[in-house]
């Protein structure tokens, strides 16, 4: 029915903005565009060493994440590559600029290549969800498809992130097809996308406000909730300690951990809306896109 897990603001796990980045460990810190996060994943200073980019935020944020990555891993130091949890656009909408200006590579699922290289769109949003303006606001964001086909890369089958030591990429699908995650095993740190959330979406207030909630994936643009619901079981059972999501504030430790164990253990009551387009029967699709898309409700 779409309910939010409270947090407590004790458990927010950012130390506070550096160049406009929120810190989380020394070596990954995130920063909010308009509605959504990018993450920086190197450690910052002049000549530290490779970093990588993981999401590149709205169309319109390529000059202040430029200009933000100058500043915390030197003047023209272009990332290894870029990692792109999914395709929507609030997550992919300056990977062309970006990659265009640094000509490195672009790496997703194989199930999120054809909205990237300009074969597929994503199915439409489901703007019958929620009681607030956002999910009527959805169709804005755009579903696609973009082409990167020139940059992109898929993501290696044994796991590994290229670029990314220690890291190790996750298959959370349900909010798409081809949606990841990843994983630091060392010290527990995950970076969701949009697997799950700490801000509630479907609120135009509590978008603007950040206010700590822990809830399931954005429910208008969520095609596949069975999956939904199987990757925040997955996640959970990792008992991360730091979690960095795609949509709200970073969030750690126990009280974290409780709220993600709530959340997954009775995920269809709080996270799944009570009807929408792809409640009863989930979006199909394969390497080429979606090939079964429910009647509209």
């Amino acid at each position: 029915m779409d309910e939010q897990v409270p947090i407590s603001s004790d458990a927010i796990a950012d130390t506070g903005k550096e160049e406009g980045v929120r810190e989380v460990t020394p070596d990954v810190g995130y920063q909010r565009h308009a509605v959504v996060n990018n993450v920086y994943v190197g450690t910052p200073g002049e000549g530290s060493g490779e970093w990588l980019l993981v999401d590149t935020g709205v169309t319109g944020s390529a000059g202040r994440i430029e200009s933000t990555a100058g500043k915390r891993f030197g003047k023209d130091v272009p990332p290894v590559a870029i990692i792109l949890t999914h395709g929507h656009s609030d997550h992919s909408g300056t990977a062309e600029a970006l990659a265009e200006k640094w000509d490195v590579p672009i790496y997703a699922h194989t199930l999120e290549l054809p909205y990237l290289d300009g074969r597929a769109s994503y199915p439409p949003p489901d703007t019958s969800l929620g009681g607030g303006i956002m999910p009527k606001l959805a169709p804005i964001f755009g579903t696609g498809p973009i082409d990167v086909s020139r940059w992109l890369r898929v993501l290696p089958d044994d796991g590994s992130v290229p670029g990314m030591t220690g890291w190790r990429w996750l298959h959370t699908a349900g909010h798409t097809p081809g949606h990841i995650s990843l994983w630091r095993e060392s010290d527990r740190t995950l970076i969701v996308g949009d697997a799950f959330i700490t801000t509630n979406m479907e609120s135009a207030y509590a978008v603007i406000t950040q206010k700590e909630e822990l809830h399931g994936p954005p429910t208008y643009f969520t095609t596949d909730w069975p999956s939904a619901r199987r990757s925040v079981e997955m996640l959970a059972a990792l008992q991360p300690e730091v979690a960095i999501t795609g949509h709200g504030r970073a969030m750690k430790g126990q009280l974290m951990r409780d709220a993600l164990n709530t959340l997954a253990g009775d995920f269809d009551r709080i996270a799944i809306p009570d009807k929408g387009r792809y409640i009863r029967e989930p979006v199909r699709a394969d390497e080429t896109g979606p090939t079964y898309i429910p009647p509209e409700q």
